[in-house]
């Protein structure tokens, strides 16, 4: 009999990538940390891409879960899918079933998949006789539709709906993400705050770059709400009045997303950008840890987040960071980091050329970084582990 299933359809459906999304980050780090936990009372069940749920072969689904980390750590830093060929042995292998369906008590779910249809949840949650855990990384798309795709706000809000609905639990990423959930929800309802687990990044010697100039890391994927904007208009400013050997570099790591054709008309298009600003669609783990330990710092100008786990990597491997003054990431960055005004272009020229020149603004907050607390995956998975054992029933007595 499994005590706890957990759910990881996210990381089928996205079984082509080579490198992974922050989400599907989060549901390998469940994966893992709740076999560690669970062990043999754990198991895998899927709502596979041809839409058929069940559970999966415990085998097969162990495997592809080490495959999936091998393709992430490797050097490939390719962004394109793999090939509908290379992805079907896993595709077949993780075939759902209906073995042992109906003998669970506690179903996870990590990611938003399939949470926009209610029913099908419902239908889950039926068949499996379980009770519900549920992760809600933000409700952004709500309460900002404008950085949303277009239909994002409402299919958003039918996964809001299924939850308070449906769960049982709710883990929150951030009190932040908790309080904007609140709203939501039933009086009653068990609400658990776990910062999400830094990413161990691997060793790395610091990337040094192709000159002597210092480089900043833009870290996420390209669309508005990140404010991409503010940095490419700052990088122009700073080409058209600085000599060009006392430029900083710029990198932006991220796959392009939606609504972002202001962004990608001057990564593609902006002259003064050019040999100033690099972008780069897909990193490996590996090169990652590379560019963010030889980074002067990250920067994070976002108008909105759930979380901020590029802040928390960063700081993680010795890089200061430079982020927006919004409660998610001053929960995560805690004292740390330089907070700015999302708006203040004025405030992050100033602060950019003053850690460029590893000046007294940087110098304080190299000061400051060894007092910062790394959330772990084992903190935030104790605590979805709580979550759990509340929903279980009590031993007969």
């Amino acid at each position: 009999m499994a005590d706890v299933i957990l759910d990881i359809s996210r990381l089928i459906s996205r079984g082509r990538y080579s490198t992974p999304s922050g989400v599907d980050r989060v549901e390998m780090a469940y994966a893992r940390g709740l076999l560690g936990l669970y062990g043999d009372r754990l198991t895998f069940a899927a709502v596979h891409p041809i839409g058929r749920y069940g559970r999966l072969n415990r085998r097969a689904a162990l495997q592809f879960l080490d495959e999936m980390e091998r393709r992430w750590s490797s050097q490939d830093d390719n962004p394109h899918q793999r090939s509908v060929l290379s992805a079907l042995p896993h595709l077949i292998a993780l075939w759902p079933t209906r073995r042992g369906v109906g003998t669970g008590k506690v179903y996870v779910q990590a990611s938003p998949h399939h949470l926009t249809k209610m029913d099908t949840v419902r239908r889950i949650l039926a068949r499996e006789r379980a009770r519900f855990v549920c992760l809600v990384h933000d409700l952004i798309p709500i309460e900002f539709p404008e950085y949303a795709r277009p239909s994002g706000a409402a299919l958003h809000r039918h996964r809001i709906e299924t939850v308070a609905a449906t769960a049982n639990a709710v883990i929150v990423n951030s009190a932040a993400t908790g309080r904007s959930l609140q709203p939501w929800l039933k009086p009653d309802a068990r609400v658990h705050v776990a910062l999400l687990g830094t990413e161990a990044l691997p060793p790395a010697a610091p990337e040094r770059g192709p000159d002597a100039r210092p480089y900043f890391v833009c870290l996420g994927t390209i669309e508005p709400r990140k404010n991409h904007l503010l940095l490419l208009h700052l990088w122009r400013h700073l080409a058209e009045t600085l000599p060009p050997e006392e430029v900083p570099r710029l990198v932006v790591i991220g796959r392009r997303g939606w609504e972002n054709e202001q962004i990608v008309d001057m990564l593609e298009r902006c002259p003064a950008l050019s040999g100033h600003v690099d972008e780069l669609s897909g990193c490996s783990d590996a090169r990652l840890s590379a560019l963010l330990r030889g980074a002067r710092a990250l920067l994070m100008p976002s108008f909105a987040e759930g979380y901020g786990m590029p802040v928390a990597e960063a700081l993680s491997v010795g890089t200061p960071a430079l982020c927006s003054d919004i409660p998610a990431l001053r929960e995560v960055g805690e004292d740390v980091p330089d907070y700015i005004d999302p708006l203040d272009g004025p405030g992050w020229k100033a602060a950019i050329l003053d850690y460029a020149a590893r000046g007294p603004a940087y110098a304080a907050q190299m000061a400051r970084l060894p007092t910062w607390h790394n959330p772990t995956w084992s903190e935030h998975i104790a605590t979805v582990a709580r979550a759990i054992e509340g929903l279980m029933p009590a031993p007969p007595v």
